[in-house]
C-alpha cells in the first residue's frame, strides 16, 4: 500500500512539473507605464522589482504569487492575469503626480476629458500645471481609439480621425483663451496686485506680459506653443485691451497651428517610428512625455537663466 501511495504522489508530480511553463513577466500600471519599485512574493521567496525589470517564474495554472509595493495595495495574480506579450498590469494608486501624466486623462476621461483639460490650461489661470503638449501628442498616437470609443464613429481612417480630433480640441483651445481674455479684461491691474497662492504665481504673470509686449500679437500665436505663457498671454492680451478681432485672428490661427501640429507629430511619428525601426512609442511614453517637457520649457528656462533680470 506504501508504495502504491509513493507511486501516486511521484506521479501527481511529474504531471505537476509538466504542467508549470517558465514565463517572464512584465508589470505595468494602468497608464501603460512600468511598474516601479514593487515585491512579488512567490512560495516564500521576495523578488524586487524596479523600473523595466521583468520577473522569470515557473508558474502551474494553479499557482499564485502577491504583488505590492508602496504605490501598489497588496495582490494575488495568477496565469490568467497575464495579457498579451506576457504583461501583468497593476492599479496604481491615485498620487497627485498622475496629473502631469497623459494617460491619466486619456484612460479616465477620454475624449471629453482631453478637451477639458486643453480648455483649462489655455482659459484658467490655475491650469497652468496641466500636461497640454504631451497630451496632445499622445492623443495623436491613441487618436484612432479615442474617436472610436468616445464618439463612437467607426471606419472614418486615421486622416479623418486626426480632423475630427482637431476640430475638437481647438475649439476648446480657442474658448478657453477667449476665457482668459475676458478674465484679464474684467481683472485688469488686481491680477498684478495679488499676493501668491498655490494656484497663482504672479511671476509667470509678468513673464507672460514681457513676452507680450516684446512679440505684441504675435505673442498668442507663439504663446500656444510655450508652457505657462500660453495660459497667461490671453490674460495679459485682455488686461493691455488688445483688440477684440486681431486677437481672434491671433487666438484661431496659435491654436489651431499648435493642436494640429501635435495631433499629426504624435500620430505620425507613431507609425513612422513602428513601420521603420519596429519601435512603439506606445511602449515608452514616459521618457517621451519628459522629452517633450524638456524640449517646450527650454525656451523658458534659458530665458531665466541668461536673460536680462527686469525690477
Amino acid at each position: 500500500m506504501r508504495k502504491i501511495i509513493l507511486v501516486v504522489i511521484a506521479f501527481i508530480s511529474i504531471l505537476s512539473a509538466k504542467s508549470q511553463d517558465s514565463t517572464v513577466i512584465k508589470f505595468k500600471n494602468q497608464y501603460k507605464a512600468d511598474a516601479k519599485n514593487i515585491t512579488v512574493k512567490f512560495k516564500d521567496i521576495e523578488y524586487k522589482i524596479s523600473s523595466k525589470d521583468s520577473l522569470k517564474l515557473l508558474l502551474s495554472p494553479s499557482d499564485s504569487f502577491m504583488v505590492e509595493g508602496k504605490d501598489y495595495n497588496p495582490k494575488f495574480y495568477s496565469k490568467a492575469n497575464i495579457e498579451n506579450e506576457n504583461i501583468i498590469f497593476l492599479h496604481k494608486k491615485f498620487t497627485w503626480t498622475d496629473l502631469l501624466t497623459p494617460m491619466f486623462y486619456i484612460i479616465f476621461g477620454g475624449i471629453w476629458f482631453i478637451v477639458f483639460v486643453i480648455f483649462a490650461e489655455t482659459g484658467l489661470f490655475a491650469g497652468f500645471f496641466l500636461p497640454g503638449d504631451s497630451l496632445l501628442f499622445v492623443t495623436g498616437i491613441y487618436s484612432n481609439d479615442l474617436v472610436q470609443s468616445g464618439l463612437k464613429i467607426n471606419g472614418t481612417g486615421s486622416f479623418i480621425n486626426l480632423i475630427i480630433l482637431g476640430i475638437i480640441i481647438s475649439t476648446a483651445g480657442i474658448l478657453g483663451n477667449y476665457v482668459g481674455y475676458w478674465f484679464g479684461g474684467k481683472s485688469g491691474q488686481f491680477l498684478f496686485e495679488r499676493k501668491d497662492s498655490f494656484f497663482f504665481r504672479k511671476k509667470y504673470l509678468f513673464q507672460a506680459k514681457d513676452f507680450y509686449e516684446k512679440h505684441g500679437g504675435g505673442a498668442i500665436v507663439m504663446a500656444r506653443f510655450l508652457p505657462i505663457v500660453r495660459t497667461f498671454a490671453p490674460i495679459v492680451a485682455g488686461i493691455v485691451g488688445m483688440d477684440k478681432k486681431k486677437f481672434a485672428l491671433y487666438n484661431v490661427i496659435g491654436c489651431v497651428a499648435w493642436v494640429f501640429t501635435m495631433l499629426f507629430a504624435g500620430h505620425y511619428l507613431q507609425q513612422f517610428f513602428l513601420s521603420t525601426f519596429h519601435f512603439d512609442l506606445r511602449e515608452h511614453l514616459e521618457i517621451i512625455v519628459i522629452g517633450i517637457i524638456f524640449v517646450s520649457t527650454a525656451p523658458l528656462f534659458f530665458k531665466f537663466l541668461f536673460g536680462k533680470k527686469n525690477s
